[in-house]
Order: C-alpha cells, then sequence, then structure tokens
C-alpha cells in the first residue's frame, strides 16, 4: 500500500497530483456550502427522526437547512427508480441498458433532470415542514434548495471528469466525515461532561462507545472485502498457455454496500415525514412508539427491510440470467455445472447465500450503535440522550469505508499503470 503511495510524488504522476488537488478544491467548496443558511432558515431543533441519516450524509446540512441541505440523494433517489425500471418493466430503458456507452449516457442524464425534480419536490416538502412562513417564502427556499443541489451534481461531474473517482459518491463520504468530530464531542460531552453520571461511569461508556466504534470499523472493512470467487474456464483457452492461471467470478459478501439501509430507512421515513407534514399528534405518537426504529417494532421492521431490500437489490445488481448468458458468449463455464439453465440455478442459489450471509453483517453493523444508545441512555439515571449520530455510526462508517476503499484502489490503479507505462518508455529509448 504504502509503496504504491510513494510513487504519487514520482514526476510521472503530476497530472495525478494535479487530480487530487482539484478533488480537494472541491470538497472544500461543499464543505464551505454547507455552512451557508437559506435565507430566512433557522437550525431545526425538532427531532429529525429517519431523516437524520440524510442529514449526516448531507454533513449536517439539512439540520442547520444550508443550501446543500438536500445533497445528493434526490440524484440518487433519481438512479435507484432507473434501475428499477431497466429491469423490464419499462422497454425503453430496458433499451437503453442494452446499448452500452451510449445508453448509460443517455440514463445519466435522465437521471440529472429527475434528480432536480425530485429535489424540487423534497425541497417543498422540507420548507413546509421545518420552515413554514408564506407561500412566496416556501417557494423561494424551495428553489434554493433545488439550485443547491444542482451545483453538486454539477460539482460531482467535475470530480468525475477532472478530479479523482466518483463525485457522487465523494460528497456523501466527506459529509459523513464532516460530521464524526462532532459525533465524538456529542458523545464526549454526554458520557464525561454531564452531571447526571459519575465520572467513573461516564469514562467507561465513553471507552465502550470508542471499541464499538472500532469493531464497527474492523467489521465494515471485513465486509467490504470479502468475495467468494467461483471459478471458471474458457474453452478457447489451454492451461499451458496461460501458465494455468485459475480465472473466476468475484461476487462481493456485501453487493448492495448500504443501499438497503438507506431503503429501509427512506420507507420507514415516510410515515415520520406526514406526521411532520400534518402535525397530528395522534398520529404523529405512533409513528414515535411504532414505527421509528428505535423503537423494539420500528427495528423488528427495520430489520426487515434491510434483509428484503438486500436481497432484491443484490439480485438487480447480480443478475443470474444475464450472468450465465455472458459466460455463453464468451465460451466460458463453470467446471462441473451445465451451462444455460443450470448456471444460470447456480449463480442464483450462491448470491442468494451470499445476500443471507451479507445481510446478517449489515443488520449486526447497523444494530450495534441502536443498541449501545440504548443501553448508554437507559445507565443514566436522569434519562440523557445520546447523539443522533452515534446511532447512525454503522451505516456512516460503511459509506465511508466503501468510498474510501474503492477511490484508494483507483488512486493504486492509476500510479501503477503509469510506473509500467514509463518503464516501458524507458526501455523502448534503450
Amino acid at each position: 500500500m504504502f509503496k504504491s503511495l510513494k510513487g504519487l510524488f514520482s514526476p510521472n504522476n503530476k497530472d495525478l497530483r494535479k487530480r487530487i488537488y482539484f478533488t480537494l478544491l472541491v470538497l472544500a467548496v461543499f464543505s464551505l456550502g454547507t455552512n451557508i443558511i437559506v435565507p430566512g432558515a433557522k437550525q431545526i431543533t425538532q427531532n429529525l427522526g429517519f431523516l437524520d441519516l440524510l442529514n449526516l450524509m448531507s454533513g449536517g446540512s439539512l439540520k442547520t437547512f444550508s443550501i446543500f441541505a438536500l445533497g445528493v440523494m434526490p440524484y440518487i433517489t433519481a438512479s435507484i427508480l432507473t434501475q428499477l425500471l431497466q429491469m423490464d418493466i419499462v422497454p425503453y430503458f430496458k433499451e437503453l441498458k442494452e446499448q452500452g456507452a451510449t445508453g448509460r449516457q443517455k440514463i445519466n442524464r435522465i437521471n440529472r433532470y429527475l434528480g432536480i425534480l425530485f429535489a424540487f419536490v423534497q425541497g417543498y416538502i422540507y420548507s413546509v415542514a421545518f420552515m413554514g412562513g408564506t407561500t412566496t417564502e416556501v417557494l423561494k427556499s424551495t428553489l434554493i434548495l433545488t439550485a443547491g443541489t444542482a451545483l453538486l451534481l454539477w460539482l460531482a461531474d467535475q470530480i468525475s471528469n477532472k478530479g479523482l473517482g466518483n463525485g457522487v459518491s465523494l460528497f456523501i463520504m466527506a459529509g459523513i466525515v464532516n460530521t464524526l468530530p462532532a459525533t465524538f464531542i456529542d458523545a464526549f460531552k454526554d458520557f464525561i461532561m454531564a452531571d447526571a453520571v459519575s465520572k467513573a461511569l461516564g469514562i467507561t461508556l465513553f471507552v465502550v462507545f470508542i471499541i464499538a466504534y472500532l469493531i464497527i470499523l474492523i467489521g465494515v472493512v471485513y465486509m467490504q472485502i470479502s468475495e467468494r470467487r467461483i471459478p471458471i474456464q474458457h474453452s478457447t483457452r489451454t492451461d499451458s498457455s496461460y501458465a494455468k492461471e485459475q480465472s473466476y467470478i468475484p461476487l462481493k459478501l456485501n453487493s448492495a454496500s448500504v443501499m438497503p439501509v438507506i431503503f429501509a430507512s427512506a420507507l420507514t421515513s415516510i410515515p415520520q415525514l406526514i406526521a411532520q407534514v400534518i402535525k397530528n399528534e395522534t398520529f404523529k405518537n405512533f409513528v414515535d412508539n411504532y414505527i421509528v426504529y428505535t423503537s423494539l417494532t420500528g427495528y423488528i421492521l427495520y430489520v426487515v427491510l434491510i434483509f428484503a431490500f438486500g436481497y432484491v437489490y443484490t439480485l438487480m445488481e447480480l443478475n443470474p440470467k444475464e450472468m450465465s448468458e455472458n459466460l455463453d458468449k464468451n465460451r466460458s463455464y463453470i467446471p462441473g455445472i451445465t451451462p444455460g439453465e443450470k448456471t444460470t440455478s447456480y449463480l442464483k442459489g450462491t448470491i442468494s447465500r451470499l445476500t443471507v450471509v451479507g445481510s446478517l453483517f449489515l443488520v449486526a453493523i447497523a444494530s450495534i450503535p441502536i443498541i449501545f444508545s440504548k443501553i448508554s441512555g437507559m445507565s443514566i439515571a436522569s434519562g440523557l440522550s445520546i447523539s443522533k449520530s452515534v446511532t447512525l455510526g454503522g451505516t456512516g462508517l460503511l459509506i465511508v469505508v466503501g468510498v474510501a476503499l474503492e477511490t484508494y484502489k483507483q488512486l493504486e490503479s492509476s500510479i501503477v499503470s503509469r510506473s509500467y507505462q514509463g518503464s516501458r518508455k524507458r526501455r523502448h529509448r534503450r
């Protein structure tokens, strides 16, 4: 790892360093924008509930109601919708999927337009629920929030083209990293600085909190790098010509990444968002007692939804039938498995088993902070509440580690590629 990073300072990688500097500059602009408040808005003091996840991924912008309060989530929602439509639901989107690079460009353009449309609708709902005011004031804040999302999408494109990595993913990671210092500061205040507990108990709880975070971090890294390798053979190749190099299909333990958690949070969010808009106390109490994932029934619903979405999203990303057809096209096969229906069934069974294990890991990582917050909250006599950012720590770390590993792989690949090209040029000159 460190050997590869040393090559970053090589004269051959000057353009790569420029890409890194450009990426850091754009991320600094994003961090600055999270502190620019929408005119006339005030910090949200009420409980955000499920929206804490969106607040986390926007760098705390929703809580402060800044111009980047919506973040890039409207675009992600649009991307998820178009992905679902490609599954033989709408023929047009299925055709775009089969067109290769040209189709992906068209789908990406559609995602941009849909993302801005969703941002307008979402911004209007947030403005009504949290800001209020006259119709003119609501529309004004809605347009500002929509413009903020549009600017972020443009900056994300600039990072993808001129910077390093996927711009949308980096913005989400930067938002979470931006809130990490506040997470530990809040935990320190809740555990040690509070007068409700003794110093010894507070220090013990804070140390346990740090250990819990480290366990989550190790678990997330393990889950992100774990994969099941299915060996394949090519009928057009011989072992001797390729020095018996084994080819395989890498299936990640958690192919869906954090998407099931986002889906589950989004679904459980709908009743709470309705409660914020209609302002009915009875309905709000019902949601808080039975739907929010910090309640027993809400937690069970949360776990079930994570499992369900994990299975559906994984099969959507890794379509066994398409994988089997691609093997046939490349004249490849899985040893001991008959091509065709048998291969499709084998891949579907393998993916299903991996999804169960991956979903269990995902549930465990998402549950550790929730359980810890409940236990630590009950340990404090005065009813001291632990920061919501602590509860969402596992989900945030899952996103950060996933994006960080992917960005590092891209960086390492670029360094190795440039190093190889440089050595070839030197040999050619000799």
